[in-house]
């Protein structure tokens, strides 16, 4: 299977976002970016909202990514450089129960996927953002997923199962 050049991952938080974007990097050969490493600087500052956009659409205007991250106002721009989008869908339990166990895994420690000096952390805000993110996401994702006309090839992904047998597949 052909995946092309450029490949957009999103999905809620704790939903394999970076992991698939890895695997997809180690697969194809292609560079990972992630958005999280867009977003945040060093001790958990976020980035201005330009910069942020502006580092967004220039990692986008490269020739060859796997671009792992939802940040809504770069979708759109994203997608039209996208050869294939991918969307993990998983629902709130899953998502915030790999966040936990990311978290227990990874404390005090800075994951690659992540802004250089943000060790991993936890807090109720994020929690809470997580449980409410994935329903937001399982609602306005899919007619978003469905204006994106061929040759753009689109993978909607529910569930563990999906998701190995996708990677099988390749």
């Amino acid at each position: 299977m052909d995946l092309g050049s450029r490949i957009m991952v999103i999905g809620s938080s704790g939903s394999g976002k970076s992991t698939m974007a890895k695997r997809l990097g180690e697969i194809t050969g292609l560079p990972v970016i992630h958005m999280d490493t867009i977003y945040w600087q060093p001790g958990w500052v976020a980035t201005p909202a330009d910069e942020v956009h502006e580092r967004a659409i220039a990692a986008a205007d490269r020739p060859a990514w796997v671009f792992d991250g939802n940040h809504a106002k770069s979708r759109d721009y994203r997608m039209e450089r996208a050869d294939t989008v991918i969307y993990l869908d998983f629902n709130r339990f899953t998502c915030v129960w790999r966040v936990l166990k990311r978290w227990s895994r990874n404390y005090g420690k800075t994951r690659p996927d992540m802004g250089e000096g943000c060790p991993e952390k936890i807090d109720w805000d994020f929690l809470k953002f997580v449980w409410g993110h994935s329903p937001r996401l399982r609602k306005s994702v899919p007619p978003w997923l469905a204006g994106i006309q061929p040759p753009k090839q689109v993978y909607h992904l529910k569930g563990n199962r999906a998701v190995r047998d996708f990677l099988r597949s390749l």
